[in-house]
């Protein structure tokens, strides 16, 4: 899998991801309320949707179940209605070395994404949109590999120095090349993700930060999860 290496950000970040099994939003929200570092909701709820991109070899996952110092996750986002006419797609290249988290974002010319959506179709989006050259070949060597949508809310700590998401209503479909019915799907609603975000400057209060929280640092990964259970590889 090419490692993107032409492409450069300097925004990365750390992340800490917690997956919380069999508990409801309400006591999860009440946990970052009641933190004294003193979360507050910031946005609205909102919906997330992705397609995840990946080669014939699947190599982007697993080199993260390798646990690959360097990789990318490569990804179409868009907020909102899951079918339709999607406004402003964006393609994002997730990069990960060691434990900074960088990403780097297009925007995308508009689509509809519906049942005759294909990776013809995709890959014409593509072309079209302004992307780099080099990036735009590696895009036309890829393929679909998993699509998921879910509920997010955002928090940020009193000092402004950490940023919580927490996703809740976990779905998964699996993608054909050509058309699609979206039947081959998986929906989550007992389990909850939630993540911790910070820069650099914030790194040292970290740990006081999840120290509060009563559950565990976890490796986990929606690409991976969403691959795993459409394959029945879980």
């Amino acid at each position: 899998m090419t490692d993107y290496a032409y492409l450069q950000t300097q925004r990365f970040r750390y992340e800490r991801k917690f997956y919380i099994k069999n508990k409801s939003y309400v006591w999860v929200e009440l946990i970052l309320r009641n933190h004294p570092a003193i979360f507050k909701k910031i946005y609205e709820q909102r919906a997330v949707n992705n397609i995840y991109f990946d080669n014939f070899d699947l190599a982007c996952y697993f080199d993260h179940v390798r646990g690959e110092n360097r990789r990318v996750k490569v990804r179409v986002r868009w907020y909102g209605d899951f079918f339709g006419h999607v406004h402003k797609p964006m393609l994002e290249l997730k990069i990960k070395h060691n434990q900074h988290v960088g990403k780097i974002i297009y925007p995308l010319k508009p689509f509809v994404f519906d049942q005759s959506f294909s990776i013809g179709a995709m890959r014409q989006i593509f072309r079209d949109s302004d992307l780099p050259g080099l990036l735009v070949l590696d895009m036309l060597n890829l393929n679909f590999s998993v699509s998921n949508r879910y509920r997010r809310t955002y928090f940020l700590s009193r000092d402004r120095l950490y940023r919580v998401t927490v996703d809740t209503d976990l779905q998964f479909y699996g993608l054909s090349p050509r058309s699609n019915n979206f039947l081959n799907r998986h929906r989550d609603r007992q389990n909850i993700i939630l993540e911790l975000k910070y820069n650099k400057k914030a790194e040292s209060g970290a740990d006081r930060i999840t120290g509060f929280f009563p559950f565990r640092v976890t490796g986990c990964s929606k690409y991976i999860d969403g691959v795993n259970a459409l394959k029945g590889w879980a």
